[in-house]
C-alpha cells in the first residue's frame, strides 16, 4: 500500500531534505604500547586511487549502518583488524575540517595489546611522538584519544589490559604507565596510588638478579 503520510515539515514549511546535510565519517585512533612507547595504528590515506600519506583508519557512514558498524568495517577493511571494541570519543565538526567538503567525523578510540593488531604491508604502528603529518584534523583526533587514555591511567592500574595476561609486578605496571603517559613517575608514589586497585596473588616472580617481586592481578 502506498504511504499517504504527509512529509514532515518544520515551522518554515521545509522538509528535512530541503536543508543541506553534511557527510558523516568515522575515524578511529587505535592505541597500543610497543617497545615501551605509546603507539597508534595508521593506514594509507588514498585519494583518486593513489596513496597520499598516512591517516587514522576511517570511512564514510553507509545507509542503514550504525556508527559503530562503520568504525568496525573501516578497521577490518583498511587495517585487517577484527574483534576490537571502539567507543565514541568526540564529534569533530569544524566546517572546514575536510577539504573535500562538509564532513563531520565521529571519532572513536580503542586501546589494545600490540599482538592484537595484525602487521600488514599497508599498515604502520607508529610511536605517538613520531607520527607524520596527518590529513584533515586527524592529529587533533589522535591528541584527544591520547588525552583520554592518559586520563584513564591516572589512577587505575592498566584499565585497558595492555600488559597482557595477569599476574604482573608493580614494576611491570609502572613501566606500562610511563609508556602511556610519556613521563617518568616516582616508584613509591605510583605504588601507593595503584595498590588499592590491585590484589596480591601470594606468589613471587623470581628473577636472575635482585630479590623476588610480588605478583598482582587487577582487583
Amino acid at each position: 500500500m502506498p504511504d499517504d503520510t504527509p512529509a514532515y515539515r518544520d515551522s518554515h514549511g521545509r522538509t528535512l531534505t530541503d536543508y543541506p546535510r553534511p557527510s558523516v565519517a568515522v575515524d578511529t585512533a587505535v592505541l597500543t604500547v610497543e617497545d615501551n612507547a605509546l603507539c597508534v595504528l595508521l593506514t594509507p590515506e588514498s585519494r583518486a586511487h593513489r596513496t597520499s600519506g598516512w591517516a587514522l583508519p576511517g570511512t564514510f557512514l553507509h545507509p542503514g549502518e550504525t556508527l559503530r558498524e562503520a568504525a568496525l568495517r573501516a578497521l577490518r577493511t583498511k587495517a585487517g583488524v577484527d574483534g576490537l571494541d571502539p567507543r565514541q570519543l568526540h564529534v569533530f565538526d569544524a566546517p572546514d575540517r575536510d577539504d573535500r567538503g562538509w564532513v563531520l567525523s565521529v571519532a572513536h578510540v580503542d586501546a589494545v595489546r600490540a599482538d592484537r593488531i595484525p602487521r600488514t604491508a599497508t599498515t604502520r604502528i607508529v610511536p605517538v611522538a613520531e607520527v607524520p603529518p596527518l590529513p584533515y584534523d586527524h592529529r587533533a583526533i589522535l591528541d584527544a584519544a591520547v588525552d583520554d587514555l592518559r586520563a584513564e591511567h591516572a589512577a587505575r592500574p592498566d584499565p585497558r589490559g595492555l600488559l597482557g595476561p595477569e599476574p604482573f609486578t608493580v614494576r611491570d605496571l609502572r613501566v606500562l604507565h610511563e609508556a602511556v603517559t610519556g613521563e617518568r613517575v616516582n616508584a613509591d608514589t605510583f605504588r601507593r596510588t595503584m595498590l588499592p586497585g590491585l590484589r596480591a596473588t601470594g606468589e613471587l616472580r623470581r628473577g636472575a638478579r635482585g630479590k623476588p617481586a610480588e605478583l598482582f592481578v587487577r582487583a
